[in-house]
């Protein structure tokens, strides 16, 4: 597929094609094979029958199994969305298919778990994603910002961080970038300033000097908040997704219960009503370091295949969706 015409602008419009691609890779050198999957590396099939296929996955495919929530966020117009409603129809059943292909299922979260269980009616054990928090410090103390830290995208509810912080003319730093930026600079207050992409050393700087993170959006995980956490700041999340198992309300963050102005100005004025206590924050956000991850993971791989601590050089083969590695 690297020699499409466009590849790295029409890149979506090809998806019909990914799954002739993945099951098109030969992975029948590898006794372990891991796959990290939102959409179709799990569909691999070119393997021994005694290989072993893990996946750790993000979720079903967000387009195929949440359509009326991926077409509205896409803002698609009528061909567009009839032509997509067509395609789909196959790709849903290819994923379906696919799903019997790995040996165990890894969920990042509960709620992926439980979405992987009504699609496929397949278990999946639950391993946290890892949160690199030695890049994190806590700082002397907090300025007087909120921060945004997110790729510009509708679906990702920037807009109620945005309108809220305008209406309460409280200082707002959003970084990232993406085509939502027009939409949300035309909404956007004085007090509401866009950082665009920062650099890694930029953004623990901001993160570690904020007041609290805005989370708006729902996240099969979210690792951001955890992020933001390691430096010891509170969070402002959405009460949905995988910030429910994170976030513990009152002790390193709090939550707004509806997708609305009302409530996430609410929650913020409850948040500056509270006191915190960064370090106890930042031991909650060390329980989802790398190294646990690392641990529970190795630990999961070779409770699939105990022929891994026989190997001499126990590497599996890793397909890791998005990367083309």
């Amino acid at each position: 597929m690297q020699w499409l015409p466009a590849k790295t602008r029409l890149f979506r419009h090809y998806f019909p094609l990914y799954p002739l691609a993945v099951e098109g890779v030969n992975l029948k050198a590898y006794d372990l094979i891991v796959t990290s999957c939102f959409g179709y590396a799990k569909g691999v099939r070119r393997r021994r029958k005694d290989s072993v296929h893990v996946c750790y996955c993000h979720n079903p495919m967000r387009w195929v199994w949440r359509t009326a929530d991926y077409i509205a966020r896409e803002r698609m117009g009528w061909l567009k969305r009839t032509l997509l409603l067509t395609l789909l129809k196959p790709l849903k059943m290819w994923e379906m298919r696919a799903a019997r292909q790995p040996n165990l299922f890894i969920a990042n979260s509960k709620v992926v778990a439980q979405r992987l269980k009504d699609a496929f009616g397949v278990e999946a054990e639950v391993i946290s994603p890892p949160v690199e928090t030695a890049r994190f410090h806590i700082s002397e103390g907090p300025k007087d910002y909120y921060l945004v830290l997110s790729r510009l995208v509708p679906y990702k509810r920037i807009d109620l961080a945005v309108q809220a912080c305008t209406k309460l003319n409280l200082p707002l730093y959003v970084i990232g970038d993406g085509p939502d930026r027009p939409r949300l600079e035309a909404m956007a207050g004085p007090s509401v300033k866009f950082l665009l992409r920062q650099s890694d050393e930029a953004v623990n700087e901001y993160m570690s000097g904020c007041k609290a993170l805005l989370f708006p959006g729902e996240e099969d995980f979210g690792i951001t908040p955890l992020e933001a956490n390691a430096t010891g700041r509170p969070v402002v999340a959405f009460h949905g997704g995988g910030a429910t198992e994170t976030i513990v309300d009152g002790f390193n963050g709090v939550f707004f219960d509806q997708p609305t102005i009302a409530s996430i100005c609410s929650a913020i004025e409850r948040l500056e009503s509270m006191h915190w206590e960064p370090e106890a924050i930042r031991a909650h956000a060390e329980k989802y370091d790398i190294a646990v991850f690392q641990r529970r993971i190795l630990a999961a791989l070779r409770k699939a295949s105990p022929k891994l601590d026989s190997l001499p050089c126990p590497i599996p083969a890793v397909i890791v969706e998005g990367t083309g590695k």
